[in-house]
C-alpha cells in the first residue's frame, strides 16, 4: 500500500501538469487559428473592398446614364421620328445594362434587384410615352413627354437604386 501511495505522490503531480499543459496548448492552437482566419479575412477585404467599390461606381454611372434627362440629351438626333427615338433609347438602356451586368457578382442581391428594377422602370417609361404619342412625329415631343412623366414621378427608381448602392458602401467602410 506504500508503494501505491509513493507512486500517486508522482503520478498525480504529473497527470495535473499534463493536463494543465494539455489544455494551455489547446487554448493557444485555437486563438492562433481565430488570429489566422482573421488575417485571411482582412486580406481578402483588402483585395475584394476596391473590386466593390468600383462595381458600385459603375453602377451608378450606369443609372446616371440611363437617367432619362441624359438619355434623352444622348440619343436624340435631328431628323428622328418617335419611332426610332423610342428603338434608339431603348437599345442605349439595354446595352448599358448589358455591358454592366457582370457588376452583379460584387453587390448585394438587394442592390443589384434595385438597378434590375430601375432599369425596368426606364424602359416602361419610353415605352408607355412612346404608345401615347404618334408614331410618325418628330421625336421631339417624345422627349418632352418623356422628361415630363419622369418629373411627375415621386421617387424614381433610378433614385431609390442610387441610394441603395450608397448605403451598400457605406456598409463597406463600417
Amino acid at each position: 500500500m506504500k508503494d501505491l501511495f509513493e507512486i500517486g505522490k508522482y503520478i498525480l503531480p504529473s497527470l495535473v501538469v499534463f493536463a494543465t499543459a494539455y489544455l494551455l496548448i489547446k487554448a493557444f492552437l485555437k486563438q492562433e487559428e481565430r488570429k489566422l482566419r482573421h488575417q485571411i479575412v482582412l486580406k481578402n477585404q483588402k483585395q475584394t473592398t476596391p473590386v466593390r467599390l468600383q462595381a458600385c461606381e459603375r453602377l451608378i454611372l450606369f443609372l446616371e446614364r440611363i437617367h432619362p434627362e441624359s438619355l434623352v440629351l444622348r440619343e436624340n438626333q435631328t431628323g428622328l421620328n418617335n419611332l426610332q427615338l423610342q428603338q434608339k433609347l431603348l437599345l442605349a438602356v439595354r446595352t448599358e445594362f448589358e455591358h454592366n451586368q457582370t457588376q452583379q457578382l460584387y453587390v448585394s442581391d438587394e442592390s443589384w434587384m434595385q438597378v434590375k428594377n430601375a432599369k425596368e422602370s426606364i424602359i416602361r417609361l419610353i415605352n408607355t410615352e412612346a404608345a401615347q404619342i404618334a408614331p410618325k412625329d418628330s421625336a421631339i415631343s417624345l422627349c418632352q413627354a418623356i422628361i415630363e412623366s419622369n418629373m411627375q414621378q415621386q421617387k424614381p427608381a433610378i433614385a431609390t437604386a442610387i441610394s441603395a448602392l450608397k448605403q451598400e458602401v457605406q456598409q463597406l467602410w463600417n
